[in-house]
C-alpha cells in the first residue's frame, strides 16, 4: 500500500509547488513610502480586487521624504528591481513614479497601471503608447469649500499645502498657480509652504488675517530649521491642537481624532480598487492602449465625530444622514 501512497503525495506536492510557481508578479513601484497613509490606503485596493492570485511586489520611492536629487537614483533603483522582477504587469502608484520611472516602459512591451495621478500624464510624455494606461486623481477644492459652507457660512478660506510635487502640480492644474481663488463669492487663499515654522506661523496668524476655516491639504515634505523631514502625522497632530480655527482636508488619511473635521474627501482605496479592475482587464487579455484613463468616484463625505463635537459644527441634511464618521 505503501509503495501507492508515496508516489501519490509526491505529485500533490508537486501540483502545489506547480501552482506556487505559475503565480504571476505584479510590481508596484510607489513614489512614496509603506507608512505612508494613502499608500496604505489604495494598496489596500489593489489586494482587494487582485486578491491572492497574484505576486504583488513593492518598491518604496520615499520621495515625500528624499530630497529631489535623491529622484533620479530611486528611479534607477525601481528599474533595477522591474528588471530583476520581470513582472507581468507594473503599477505606478502618483506622480513622481510615473515621472520618473514611466518613460522607462514606453520601449517596453510591458503594460503598465498608473494611479493616484494629479498632472496631465500628458506632460510626463506618457500618453498615446499602447501599453499604458491608469488612475487620474482630481482633488475638489471648490466643492468641498461649497458643501462645507452649507453648515459654516464662509467669506474667507485658507488652504494649505507643503511644497512637494503633489502640491505643485494641484497648485497649477487646479487653482492655475494662482494665491488667490474665488468659489461662489469665498475667497480661497492657497499657501505652498516648505518648512514647518512657516507652516506653524499660518496656522497661528489665521484668525486674525481673517480667515474662517484652514483646509490641510498636503503636509508631508515640511522641513525644520535643519533641513530634515518632520514626520507628516506630527505636522497634523500639531495643527489640529493649536489651530484656532475649524480645520477641514481633502484626503481621507486626514480625518480623525487629533485630525481635521474632514469634510468632502477622496480616499486611496478607490484608486487601488480602480487600478486593480483596470489590471485585471489587462491581465485577461485588454490592451491598455483600448482602455482610457479614467477618474474614481468623485468623493465622499468623511467626519471625526470627535473633531466634529471639539468644534461644535452641526452637519446639515443631506450631508449628515449620507456621510461616513470615524471614531
Amino acid at each position: 500500500m505503501k509503495r501507492f501512497i508515496i508516489p501519490i503525495i509526491a505529485l500533490f506536492v508537486l501540483f502545489l509547488l506547480c501552482g506556487v510557481a505559475k503565480k504571476e508578479n505584479i510590481l508596484v513601484i510607489e513614489s512614496y513610502h509603506a507608512e505612508y497613509l494613502w499608500d496604505m490606503s489604495y494598496k489596500e485596493g489593489l489586494h482587494e480586487t487582485l486578491g491572492d492570485q497574484y505576486n504583488i511586489i513593492y518598491f518604496e520611492m520615499d520621495t515625500k521624504r528624499l530630497p529631489q536629487s535623491a529622484f533620479q537614483s530611486k528611479a534607477e533603483l525601481a528599474w533595477e528591481t522591474y528588471q530583476k522582477v520581470n513582472p507581468s504587469l507594473v503599477i505606478l502608484g502618483d506622480d513622481n513614479a510615473l515621472k520618473h520611472v514611466g518613460p522607462k516602459f514606453i520601449q517596453t512591451d510591458t503594460p503598465v497601471v498608473y494611479l493616484g495621478i494629479n498632472n496631465n500624464p500628458r506632460n510626463y510624455g506618457m500618453v498615446g503608447h499602447k501599453n499604458i494606461t491608469g488612475v487620474l486623481e482630481r482633488p475638489l477644492p471648490q466643492r468641498s469649500i461649497l458643501f462645507i459652507n452649507t453648515f459654516l457660512k464662509l467669506k474667507k478660506v485658507l488652504i494649505l499645502f507643503d511644497s512637494g510635487t503633489t502640491s505643485q502640480v494641484i497648485s497649477s492644474e487646479i487653482f492655475n498657480a494662482q494665491e488667490s481663488v474665488f468659489f461662489s463669492g469665498i475667497q480661497a487663499d492657497i499657501k505652498l509652504i516648505d518648512s514647518y515654522i512657516n507652516w506653524q506661523e499660518a496656522v497661528l496668524n489665521s484668525k486674525k488675517e481673517g480667515y474662517d476655516i484652514i483646509i490641510a491639504g498636503l503636509y508631508h515634505t515640511i522641513k525644520d530649521h535643519t533641513g530634515s523631514h518632520v514626520d507628516a502625522e506630527k505636522v497634523l497632530e500639531w495643527t489640529s491642537q493649536n489651530t484656532p480655527l475649524p480645520p477641514f482636508g481633502f484626503w481621507d488619511f486626514s480625518v480623525g481624532a487629533n485630525k481635521t473635521i474632514g469634510g468632502y474627501v477622496l480616499f486611496g482605496k478607490e484608486h487601488g480598487i480602480t487600478a486593480g479592475r483596470i489590471a485585471l482587464e489587462i491581465l485577461s487579455g485588454k490592451s491598455p492602449g483600448d482602455i482610457n484613463p479614467q477618474i474614481p468616484e468623485k468623493g465622499r463625505f468623511l467626519f471625526s465625530q470627535s473633531q466634529l463635537k471639539k468644534w461644535g459644527v452641526t452637519l446639515t441634511d443631506p450631508i449628515a444622514s449620507t456621510a461616513k464618521y470615524t471614531e
